[in-house]
Parts: structure tokens; sequence; C-alpha cells
């Protein structure tokens, strides 16, 4: 809405004569919404001469925060504020709920004015004596605190206990009696608290895992995510407002009767909703959605099903269908129960009928290229009018398989001229002569997504539907056919997708990445699929920590690096993974002042802190005179910042002894070292500052145990290659490396399919499923490097 210069100066001289502050005013008359329902609400009230600043404060409150649903009684609250009745903000918040929930419906003088308070006068003694009560209660955290004290939860007891007091007043008592008893404000009080030193991780032998909990384990800061939600008998108020081209406003709502009835089939429960399409596998992202969907049911004791949205028989497969089961399980949630999409065709048609009886849907003839073109254009279809009786037959006919695919499509009838383009006739159904994996051959014509999703919702009596933000401009069209149709209608909230630096997530580049095999397959270890992660030794609980810890947003535009996702795993296998030892570019190390026939066990620890005496935290390690170091740990010219192995220098083996390099031997080349000479001190006199992991032989003349391991990196070299328009040459040609025969310590033979290890100084591994007897294979899961850590800590 565009105003005059003239008109705005009026309007905010409007709004100051109620007592508004300039700043106030200005951002009001910038905000249409805001200035013509404040112009509305002066008009109402019969203030345009002005009025005292604390009714119009009021005033201010009732125009940016009055339920749309109940917009008949606002004469008669607006009569309460001008003649004091409602004197303060908290009074008027709840005169507002009062309102919202019995919306058009009339309503009982004596029940409103009980629930905002009228007539009950709280006197400066209430709130004193209040006040003194809550300082008792509280009199051992304040002394210890002072006034580094959290005063707003103070003032907030004051006023659970007297809830009609004057906020004003209420902290003008509190804060003269802590003056009172803590006199002024000292240097120290205004010292910032000093931080606690963190505590180190528990013991792993300690920590007990709940599984059947594990789903929901608690993020960095624990703090509950679904307290932003309504309960199911708050669902009475307008969901939203949807505005036609011709001006009028449609506000979609539950009547009392109809959020009774469904209250009544419910229970007054919560029942939510994890929706995924059968068309491939799932990602990270399908795992907030699971947290959020299935992770409100369980907060609320309520219930969530697992549906498949099954209306697109070309591409839905039931190995999709037995995975996204798999993964549901694996990620520690459990439907209340599975159903399809397809299991209400028959529903859905009947409604469809209904719908063009209604004169709501029409039989179109347009081609998907004239669809377009007229959408663009904003103009209607050439059959939108056809009469009624004309869409029901050429609907049945093609319910009966007598019209051509592609010739014919059922469009409901919205708003061609709307200004959200998910308003322009979507499509409701189409013809596609394509056997249903569910359903067999019984149809030929198909629901589409915007039809059937929110009938759906509504005949499952889903109390809240939730989404991510790209189907929030969906929202008009999902209420106008729930409206049309007079079904009950879920409350539908819409949270922000995650999006992951590193990586793509969406099905169709996911599929081109399968298909073309630049990866090896939907659960390749680099992608982040749910079934890649779980092959790659992550767990679940580590994931839906992460999630919590991201949160449920509406802030769409953050892109989460991977090292977050990283830093949370870090933290869970550095608790539950024990140590060993695997070399992965062997060197060869002859030890000769060791015999060769010489071979110690000595204690390597499972676990840093382990304590002497505890076998059972401690494996055995053969240490002979053929041992194997790094490659890398080894170079011919030291220098002050190296601590590995160089000529004449001596460093440590970790859990063993000394050794100083005597002899580098080389390679017929003269330059590829191929053994090094030294010697070790059975005495340990000597401390040096390098530390190295290593394997010896187990005993003389036969090799370590051989391992495979699989060393993974982030798939895209660019932080977002979606934006890219060659987005696939952007692929990281270093994402996978496989060293067929690394050297690992005797105990990793015995290894199984999903053991994990810290691997010394290499990373956090778990076995993978390729694994044999005769060849155990280690993905890394993450390195021990946290690049989160330090960010977050600079």
């Amino acid at each position: 809405m565009v105003t005059s210069e003239s008109n705005s100066g009026e309007i905010l001289q409007l709004f100051l004569k109620i007592g508004l502050d300039e700043r106030t005013a200005q951002n009001a008359i910038v905000n249409g919404k805001v200035s013509s329902n404040l112009k509305d609400v002066i008009r109402e009230a019969g203030v345009e001469d002005g009025c005292i600043k604390s009714v119009g404060n009021l005033l201010y409150m009732v125009a940016t925060k009055y339920p749309a649903n109940a917009l008949k009684h606002r004469p008669f609250l607006l009569q309460y504020i001008i003649l004091s009745k409602i004197k303060n903000p908290n009074q008027l918040e709840k005169a507002l709920s009062f309102l919202s929930n019995i919306g058009p419906e009339s309503l009982e003088v004596d029940d409103f004015e009980e629930s905002c308070g009228i007539g009950v006068e709280v006197s400066v003694g209430d709130i004193k004596a209040a006040v003194d009560e809550v300082v008792n209660g509280n009199m051992e955290a304040i002394l210890a605190q002072r006034y580094r004290i959290n005063a707003g939860n103070l003032y907030g007891q004051v006023r659970k206990l007297q809830p009609w007091a004057d906020a004003r007043v209420v902290k003008e008592i509190m804060d003269a009696k802590l003056h009172e008893l803590l006199g002024e404000k000292t240097a120290a009080d205004e010292e910032k608290p000093v931080k606690k030193k963190k505590e180190k991780p528990p013991k792993v032998e300690d920590k007990v895992i709940d599984a059947s909990n594990s789903a929901c384990a608690p993020a960095l800061v624990d703090t509950n995510p679904f307290l932003i939600f309504p309960e199911p008998g708050e669902n009475i108020q307008v969901h939203t407002e949807i505005f036609f081209s011709d001006g009028s406003v449609l506000r979609p709502h539950n009547t009392k009767e109809k959020l009774e009835k469904h209250l009544k089939v419910t229970g007054g429960k919560v029942f939510t909703r994890f929706p995924p399409e059968p068309n491939g596998y799932l990602h990270i992202g399908h795992a907030k959605a699971m947290f959020v969907s299935f992770g409100l049911a369980k907060e609320r004791n309520g219930y969530c099903y697992l549906r498949f949205d099954d209306t697109n028989p070309e591409a839905e497969k039931m190995e999709y269908i037995d995975h996204i089961q798999d993964i549901v399980n694996w990620m520690g949630w459990g439907p209340f129960k599975i159903t399809y999409s397809s299991d209400y065709f028959q529903e859905l048609y009947d409604l469809a009928v209904e719908l063009i009886k209604r004169g709501h849907a029409y039989v179109d003839h347009q081609t998907p290229e004239e669809v377009k073109e007229y959408r663009e254009k904003k103009l209607d279809s050439p059959w939108r009018n056809r009469p009624i009786v004309e869409s029901l037959m050429l609907f049945e006919e093609m319910r009966r398989g007598m019209v051509d695919e592609g010739k014919a499509t059922l469009r409901m009838k919205q708003d061609m001229q709307s200004d959200n383009y998910n308003m322009y006739d979507l499509i409701a159904y189409r013809i596609k002569f394509t056997p249903h994996p569910h359903a067999g051959d019984k149809w030929c014509i198909y629901p589409s997504y915007d039809y059937t999703h929110c009938i759906v919702d509504s005949l499952e009596n889903i109390t809240h539907s939730l989404c991510t933000l790209e189907f929030e401009t969906r929202r008009a069209s999902y209420y106008w056919l729930l409206e049309c149709l007079d079904l009950y209608l879920p409350y539908v909230w819409e949270y922000s997708r995650l999006n992951m630096s590193n990586t793509v997530m969406s099905k169709r580049k996911l599929n081109r990445l399968v298909t073309e095999k630049l990866v090896d397959g939907w659960d390749d270890p680099r992608l982040l699929t749910l079934a890649g992660l779980r092959r790659r030794g992550v767990s679940s609980e580590a994931i839906n920590t992460f999630i919590r810890g991201v949160g449920i947003t509406r802030s769409d535009n953050s892109m989460i690096r991977v090292d977050r996702l990283e830093h949370v795993i870090r933290e869970e296998m550095n608790n539950l993974a024990p140590r060993t030892m695997v070399v992965l570019h062997p060197l060869k190390v002859v030890l000769t002042n060791l015999e060769a026939s010489a071979a110690m066990e000595l204690d390597a620890k499972i676990w840093p802190d382990a304590q002497e005496g505890d076998a059972a935290s401690f494996y055995k390690a053969p240490f002979t005179n053929v041992i194997y170091i790094e490659k890398s740990d080894f170079r011919m010219k030291d220098s002050k910042d190296y601590y590995g192995l160089a000529p004449g220098k001596t460093v440590l083996l970790r859990y063993a002894f000394p050794i100083k390099c005597t002899e580098v031997i080389f390679g017929d080349d003269k330059e590829t070292i191929v053994e090094l000479r030294a010697e070790y001190d059975p005495t340990k006199s000597i401390k040096p500052k390098g530390v190295l992991h290593w394997v010896a032989e187990p005993s003389p003349g036969v090799d370590p145990v051989k391992v495979e391991v699989r060393l993974f990196d982030k798939l895209f070299l660019s932080e977002n290659p979606s934006e890219l328009d060659n987005w696939l040459a952007d692929l990281n040609p270093n994402s996978k490396e496989v060293i067929p025969e690394a050297y690992a310590v005797p105990n990793l033979a015995q290894a199984k399919f999903g053991d994990k290890f810290q691997f010394e100084r290499l990373g956090y591994f778990s076995v993978d499923q390729d694994s044999t007897p005769e060849k155990i294979i280690f993905n890394r899961t993450v390195t021990l490097r946290d690049s989160y850590a330090k960010l977050v800590n600079k």
C-alpha cells in the first residue's frame, strides 16, 4: 500500500495523539497492515481526538496482536480498555487469548472478565507481600549472586502470585527490596561471572546409554525445542489470511464444533506425521524432519504416523519403501502406524467429485506448455467455467480410462490472478496408465501432492502438520482446499530446512551422483544420506544430538558447516571408541640392539585415563626387533618444530621405549627410504618430546595384521556446490583414499562389522559391512582434529 506524503503526515498525527512515541508511530505507518488495523482500532474506540499514553499503548497492542477469527468482538474489548477495566498488558494478553479461543462464537461476559482479571484490585501492599515471599524463597541465591541474580526470574515469580499486578510497580518494589537487602552495587557486582572450566568427560564404563531414549539425546545446551507448538485444543485460531484478487479475504479456522469433533476422536492427543516420498534414500535433512514430527509426538505423549506419500507410481520402488522403514527404526523412532497416501485413493476420488459439485474444480484440456503460459500471464483456462455436470462426466471418463494420458487433468478453481502462484488453479488429478506399487492397477488417475497432502492430514486427524519453509507459499492452497470441503484444519508450521556445507541434498542431484557412478551407491560414506552416515560409522544418537543442537527455527538462510556435525560425532566417539594402533603407510624400523628372537608384550591403553591394575582397560601390544612407523613420521632433516624421527634423533614409541635412528637404508634409486636402523633405550632414561604410534611384527619374520583402511574427505570442494552451474566439476578428486594393506595390532583381527575404534593419532574408525574374516575393512568416521571446536573457541 502506497501512502501519499500528506496523508502519511495526517496518519502520523493521529498515532501521536494516542500517546505513541514517534518512532513506533513511524514504524506503524511503514507496515501497511499494522497501520490499517491501528486506524480501525482508533476509530472503533472513538479516540480520534486522542487519549492517555497507557490507553494508546494498549490500543497499539490490539492492532498488532488481535486474533483475526474474533473480529466481531473487537469493539467489545476496546470499551473495556477505554473504560480502564483493562489497565495493563498482562490483562490484555489474557483477554486476547480468551477471544482467540472462542473465535466468532458468542462469549459469556462473566467468563471473559474472570479470564483477564476485570475488577481485581491489587494494592501496593499485596505486591510488597508477594515480593517478600519471593525474596525469602530465593534468599540463599540472592545473597550468593547479589546483583548478578536473574531479576527477570524474580519478577516472574511475583507475577505468578499476583497475575494482575502492574509489572512496572512489581519491578520498582522488587528493585527497592534488593537494594535494601544488598546495599549499593560494588565493583564485584559489575564484574562478569568467571566461566567454570569444562569438566572432564566421564569414563566410558560410567556412561550409561539408554537406547530407548537415545533418539532424543540432549544437545550441548539442552532446551525443549517443542515448547513453541500449541496444544491440540488451541487449534481454533485463524491459520492464515488468503487474499483473493477480487478483494475478498478468507480466514480459515476450525469452528468450535469441528474442533470438538476432532478432539473427541483423538482424545486431545498430539498426532503428527513423517511423510516421505518413496522415490529415493533419506538424507540428513530427513533426520531433522523426523526429529521434529516424531520428537513432538514423543514429547507430548502423542502419536506419529509414518506415511508414504506415494502419489506418483512412476518414481516409487519397494527398495525405497524398505529403506525408509529401516532408517526410521534405526534413527530410534517408532511409528504409531505406517500408512500410504494410496490407502486413501477412494476417499480422495470421492472428495474430488464433491469438489466439482461445489463448483471448486473443473476438467481442463490445456497442455503443460499452455498451463505454464497461462499461469505466467495470469489468464483463466478456456475450460475453467465449463458446466459442473460436464466436468463430472469427463472426470468419470478419466477414471474409467476413456481419456488418453495427457489429454485432461482435474484442476482446482482457485484464483488465477492471485499474488500467490500456488493459487493458480493447481492440478488435482492427472492421467497415468501405470500400475501403482501399492494400489496395483485399480487406478489410472492419480492425485497430486497439492491435492492429497492436506486432505490426508485431515483424514488422519493430524494435529500438527510440520514441514520445511519452501512449503510456506502452499499454505494458502492447503487451507483453501480444506475449507472448500468443510474438513478439519490441522495446525501448519514451517521450519527451516537443514542446509549442510560441501554436499548436495536434492534427490535429483543425489540420484545423478548414484546413477552416473560418481559415488559408490546411496550408502557411500561421503554422502550425507542417512545410509551413508550409518556406513561411515556415525550413530543415530549422534545425528539426533546434532539436530537437536541446530534447533527448530524459521531462519532459512543459514548454512551449517559439516564440521559442526563432525564435532558432535567426535565428542560421542571420544567417549565410546577404544584406542588402538594402526600404521597406514608402514616404514620398517629394525632395532639393532634387540635380539631377533626377543618378543615382549607391552600394555597399551584402551582408554586414555586407564588406571594401573585395571586389566580390562589395557590390551597387549607385541614388541619385537622389527617395528613399523608411519612414513610421514620420518624425515632426513630435523627442525625445532618437528617431533618425528630423523637421523641421530630420539623419539618415544607410545606405551613402549625411546628409539634413536642410527642408519637410513635407501633403495636402488638411492632416494627411496626402504628401512631404518635404530636402537631402543630399555631403561627409558631419555624423555623425548616426540611420541609416535607403531606396530611390531608379532613374532620374528611374521607380518603384522593387514587391514584395509578407507579415508574420506568432503565430497565437494565448495561450501555450497548447489549454487554452481557446473556443480559436478566441483567434486573433490581426493574425497576417498583406499589403503589396501595397513598394519594393525593383533587385537584388531577380531573386529566385527560395526565396531568402532580410535586409531591413535589418525582418527575414529568403524568396521565396514564389506569386511570378511580374512580381510577387515575400516572406514574413517572423523579425524581427530576438531576444526569446529577451534572456530567456536576463538
